[in-house]
């Protein structure tokens, strides 16, 4: 053992302990070995700083923006609606739904986003069906590792596993390389979730702290709202055709509050929030809100061209992710008591409309626009989420209240979705036909996602988890330290001496389980960065093919089922759950086996040794 693998075995060990302290944070840590590497003369500055330019590094990033462009578009939240439909009321149905749809999701985009996404669902669902969180939420995070083991592009590691392999002079994995195995273990992890969730607590036991925030319907009943919806078509003799909502003065002469207009353009309905110069159409269909439930009975129908629609469901829960509301209130130091509704001016200076006025908890009715405000009073408004949160903040006058559940939901580019797909589409077709490099495919899904607006250039940047790129490309000059000094054959030597008599299925399961256990301590993705040039170069030594022993790295390391800070997916759920350190050992650590068993008897069959 040379001076310089001492430095850089003792500068590994200081970045691992950091790693393990959080002290500071990881990528804080990686700049610093980044910095440190050239200064101990073992590797050159251009060496040191070379992750910045690997594919494998861009194509994370690209990913990023890919999965936000499927969040932006509704497609994630579209997915757990459609969970809730499907499951009805068997939580068997909704734990197998809900662990296959994290998986699928979770195999094109960031796992730790698709968790963070479910969550507010699944907790919804819970109280709905009268089930303890902690029987869905670790099955969810469980989900989201087992993602990784999909598809190449799903989790860093792979990435990292496949451009070692390119590095060392080999092909690498194509897209749907881990899919048998990922398929398996995916399985697999849905038996034994089925199993173990008995220990997670009792079926109908649900605990106090998950209960939900207060929902679009539950506003609206406070406030009277359901009694007063109506939904209204513009027929084509109307008289309101091709006129301005301020000119019509529907509010004040017929007592109607036009929301939102339901707008067929040609092969899409829009929804536009009603504002003051918002003009009506043949054929709109009006969201109105009724200053009395008997304007309808005074002729005003007839005698503005208005055909009434039936109205199954509040319009507030059909177009939740358009349309919203919120409870503004007049604090004591507030200048509007003793204006009236009409004299704010809520439609024309913040585009919003008020809907409701509680006076001593209860919800005033008739036509509010000419009621004087008292200090205490708490208005509901109605409009778009956009200009819901620009009124935050903007005026000592009225507080914004905490916000309905729904607006975690709120995707500002819904009517881009099909684009999303399709960009999406795009970027799978090119990975799977090889045509272009990886990560020229995933740049160009995005190109195609900014081409629609699906996303667009801030939103694209805050996609991206600089922490995470920051770390891998801190960390990816080690492997090459490594190797230069020596400490990569050091590490097969002594690996090979200690399992090679015991034949190449040992040495799988001793690499898998060597990696397991250092993903405890630091992230899995650095854990590839380092375990992946041991890997390749234990199968050179032994003249065995490099894939099985690389697939291994990362299976293993997609693998961090043992404790609640192995990763971040269990980090998310740990709160929401209400979990212990000790529920995360008890239920991953026997799974932990089962995926490497697992994978040491099909990799070598599907990547002969």
């Amino acid at each position: 053992m040379n001076l310089d693998l001492l430095l850089v075995l003792g500068l590994l060990a200081t970045c691992v302990g950091l790693f393990v302290l959080n002290r500071p944070r990881m990528d804080v840590v990686a700049l610093l070995a980044m910095v440190a590497l050239p200064l101990t003369g073992v590797l050159s500055v251009p060496e040191a700083l070379a992750g910045f330019s690997d594919p494998s590094v861009v194509l994370i990033a690209a990913l990023f923006v890919i999965g936000n462009g499927l969040v932006r578009t509704g497609i994630a939240y579209r997915l757990g609606e459609w969970l809730m439909r499907s499951s009805g009321s068997s939580e068997t149905r909704l734990m197998v739904l809900l662990i296959l749809a994290v998986a699928g999701l979770g195999s094109v985009m960031s796992s730790t986003g698709v968790v963070a996404i479910f969550i507010p669902v699944v907790l919804s669902i819970a109280v709905k069906m009268n089930v303890s969180p902690r029987r869905l939420m670790m099955p969810l995070a469980f989900a989201g590792l087992m993602s990784g083991m999909l598809t190449l592009v799903a989790t860093p590691p792979n990435m990292v596993v496949h451009s070692e392999l390119r590095r060392a002079g080999f092909d690498g994995f194509a897209f749907f390389s881990f899919a048998p195995i990922g398929l398996t273990i995916l399985v697999l992890g849905i038996i034994y979730m089925l199993v173990a969730r008995r220990w997670l607590g009792r079926s109908g036991q649900r605990d106090e702290a998950t209960e939900p925030r207060d929902t679009l319907a539950a506003l609206a009943q406070r406030y009277r709202l359901p009694e007063r919806e109506r939904r209204l078509r513009v027929l084509p003799a109307s008289p309101l055709a091709n006129q301005a909502l301020d000119e019509l003065k529907l509010r004040t002469q017929y007592g109607i509050n036009v929301i939102a207009i339901d707008r067929q353009q040609r092969f899409r309905r829009l929804l536009l929030i009603a504002t003051g110069n918002s003009q009506l159409q043949v054929g709109d269909v009006l969201l109105v809100d009724l200053a009395s439930p008997a304007i309808g009975l005074l002729g005003a129908y007839e005698e503005l061209g208005l055909a009434p629609l039936q109205l199954n469901t509040s319009y507030y829960a059909d177009h939740a992710r358009e349309l919203g509301l919120a409870e503004v209130a007049l604090p004591p130091d507030s200048s509007l008591p003793g204006k009236t509704i009409q004299a704010l001016g809520f439609r024309s200076r913040h585009k919003l409309n008020v809907v409701g006025l509680r006076r001593h908890r209860e919800a005033l009715q008739g036509l509010l626009v000419d009621e004087k405000l008292k200090t205490g009073d708490t208005l509901l408004v109605a409009g778009s989420w956009k200009h819901i949160h620009r009124l935050q903040g903007i005026s000592r006058d009225f507080l914004v209240l905490s916000l309905p559940a729904e607006v975690d939901d709120v995707a500002p580019a819904a009517n881009q979705a099909p684009f999303a797909l399709l960009g999406l589409a795009v970027m799978v077709a090119l990975m799977v036909s090889g045509l272009v490099p990886n990560v020229l495919a995933a740049l160009i899904g995005c190109l195609v996602m900014g081409l629609f607006r699906c996303i667009d250039m801030d939103s694209a940047y805050k996609a991206i988890h600089w922490q995470s790129l920051v770390l891998i490309v801190g960390m990816l000059p080690f492997a090459l330290a490594l190797e230069k000094t020596g400490g990569i054959a050091l590490a097969v030597s002594a690996l090979i001496g200690a399992f090679g008599d015991a034949g190449p299925r040992a040495l799988l399961a001793c690499l898998f389980l060597l990696t397991a256990i250092i993903g405890l301590f630091i992230s899995n993705t650095a854990t590839a960065v380092l375990m992946a040039p041991v890997a390749i170069s234990t199968a050179d030594q032994l003249g065995a093919s490099p894939y099985p022993f690389a697939m291994i790295i990362a299976l293993a390391a997609s693998a961090a089922f043992m404790t609640p800070i192995s990763s971040p997916v269990n980090t998310l759920v740990l709160g929401p759950g209400n979990y212990r350190f000790a529920d995360f050992v008890r239920i991953g650590v026997p799974f932990t086996l089962l995926v490497m068993l697992t994978s040491v008897l099909l990799v070598p069959l599907l990547f002969p040794l």
